[in-house]
């Protein structure tokens, strides 16, 4: 196996290990360091909402806690625990939302960004509800708004950076924010410097 299909997500275990989200192949692709091909981990069968199946893949993080791989599986609106070592099925902990991109935080809490509320929520892992950390004023182009928000990042001091793909920009919401601020882009769509 040495081809994907739409990528999307990724991230790297302590060994160099790559696991690839293979967004439209709805599966996991585990890439050792210097392979010359990937194996399926997770997904490739038949796309359905059952425990061992995917439906398009939009983010994967590595819950060390755990040992395993949280996917978030965006056709069944799903976060799902996929144990790394000889996991044939997934568990669901998150279900109902929409999600562009998540990470996790050395506490353990999951930052989900919802790409169709245009916001980013906190979760501890088994909670339904959350704590709203960035966005969620609608759709919108203000510093307290996003428009189609896709990827994250939250630094050790609970900052959350997202990339807010429709306004052309990035942006940083510092804990208990109610408002971001731009750290790059924002100047509209282009080649420049100051453009993204």
């Amino acid at each position: 196996m040495n081809q994907l299909y739409h990528p999307n997500g990724l991230c790297i275990d302590d060994d160099q290990t790559i696991y690839i989200a293979d967004s439209l192949n709805s599966r996991i692709v585990e890439w050792k360091c210097d392979a010359k091909t990937g194996r399926v981990v997770a997904g490739g069968n038949r796309e359905r909402n059952r425990p061992d199946h995917l439906k398009v893949v939009a983010d994967i993080i590595i819950d060390k806690e755990t040992d395993s791989l949280i996917i978030f599986d965006y056709n069944n609106r799903r976060a799902v625990r996929w144990p790394r070592q000889n996991g044939t099925n997934g568990e669901t902990i998150m279900s109902n939302v929409g999600c562009s991109g998540l990470t996790m935080d050395p506490e353990g809490f999951l930052y989900i960004v919802d790409y169709d509320k245009y916001k980013v929520r906190r979760y501890r892992i088994g909670e339904s509800q959350g704590i709203l950390v960035a966005g969620g004023n609608l759709q919108g182009n203000r510093l307290d708004q996003m428009s189609n928000p896709t990827y994250i990042f939250v630094d050790r001091d609970h900052s959350v950076y997202v990339s807010d793909r429709t306004n052309q920009r990035v942006m940083k919401w510092m804990e208990s924010a109610r408002q971001g601020i731009i750290v790059a882009g924002g100047q509209g769509e282009g080649g420049n410097l100051t453009q993204l």
